[in-house]
């Protein structure tokens, strides 16, 4: 067994297009949850929302794909205020329990076979994505060295990672400039006492409508990070169901709940670790350190989850606040 072979691929992957759009829907997370105190478990819902906003119009009605990117960012922005509406106004576990169900019942919906002309039906939505490919600039591999470290990857790879970790870049800036604005101050003061806001004269209903709004669409982005990396979208638990959520969320407290690189570095971490744990296992099954009647080669995809899942409960035990976060930032009242 080669440790350093399987740490420079579980580096590798890290860097993939996965960790970007996992990013992207963690950066929502941590707008809702980390500064507003919004408590949404449907992520994965603004994701189908964005994904499917994306691909329906290029595949059903032969649009550009520009014209998918902006129904899919409006798609999320009605979501969210069908979702906001009329939950906001009640306690925080309302939003929790509605955005996880509507999560669920826009992902059964885009399943009907009554659709399937336009969403695909169970089968999901390919072929929409060509657009975006003829603009690759990479005609062959791209990689770079650094120490024993080889990072290599393919045209379409490094094609979706430079459009996909711009927009995380992106996303980044532009939080940091609103969180550290009056708005995003307001936010803060939401979270830690939404009575006190109100008290000194401020909408609160309406801030947090906001947040809801603005999270959604960079969970919409996500989504559409994840099509275009897939090259097709589809209604299964997998793709676009809570598991989206969870690792996002998984992503968020490792990171650092209310730290403006806590998503981005809690993804890197997350992801690097399942490639890891997968790898590790399966090479140790092959040099006879692991019997299979222990863990059995197709149990290895779910043995990684196992260990990672303990490791995030020691984690929220010793050190709830995170890799990078701070416990004045998880002293809030949600």
């Amino acid at each position: 067994m080669d440790i350093l072979d399987i740490i420079g691929s579980a580096l590798k992957a890290g860097l993939r297009p996965e960790t970007a759009y996992i990013s992207l829907a963690a950066i929502g997370l941590n707008i809702h949850f980390g500064y507003t105190g919004l408590l949404n478990f449907g992520q994965a819902g603004f994701m189908a929302v964005g994904a499917y906003g994306l691909a329906i119009p290029v595949f059903a009605f032969e649009a550009s794909l520009w014209v998918g990117l902006a129904c899919g960012i409006t798609a999320s922005v009605i979501f969210a205020l069908l979702l906001g509406y009329p939950t906001l106004r009640l306690r925080a576990d309302y939003l929790a329990i509605v955005t996880i169900a509507a999560a669920e019942i826009f992902r059964f919906i885009v399943r009907a076979t009554g659709l399937r002309e336009i969403t695909g039906g169970s089968n999901g939505i390919n072929g929409f994505s060509s657009g975006f490919y003829e603009a690759n600039p990479y005609t062959s591999s791209v990689g770079f060295e650094l120490g024993f470290l080889d990072f290599n990857y393919t045209a379409r790879e490094a094609w979706v990672m430079t459009v996909g970790w711009g927009i995380v870049l992106t996303g980044i800036a532009f939080t940091y400039f609103a969180i550290n604005s009056p708005w995003g101050r307001v936010l803060k003061s939401v979270r830690e006492d939404e009575d006190a806001v109100r008290s000194l004269g401020k909408n609160a209903y309406s801030f947090k409508m906001q947040s809801l709004v603005i999270g959604g669409v960079f969970g919409a982005i996500g989504g559409m990070i994840l099509a275009l990396a897939q090259g097709s979208v589809q209604p299964s638990p997998v793709d676009l169901g809570p598991t989206r959520t969870f690792l996002a969320y998984a992503a968020l407290i490792i990171g650092g709940t209310g730290k403006l690189w806590g998503p981005v570095a809690g993804s890197f971490i997350f992801i690097s670790l399942l490639s890891f744990t997968d790898t590790f296992i399966r090479s140790a099954q092959a040099e006879g350190w692991i019997d299979e009647s222990f863990i059995a080669p197709n149990e290895v995809g779910i043995a990684r989850f196992v260990i990672l899942g303990i490791a995030l409960m020691l984690l929220m035990t010793f050190r709830p606040q995170g890799i990078f976060g701070s416990k004045r930032e998880m002293a809030l009242d949600v």
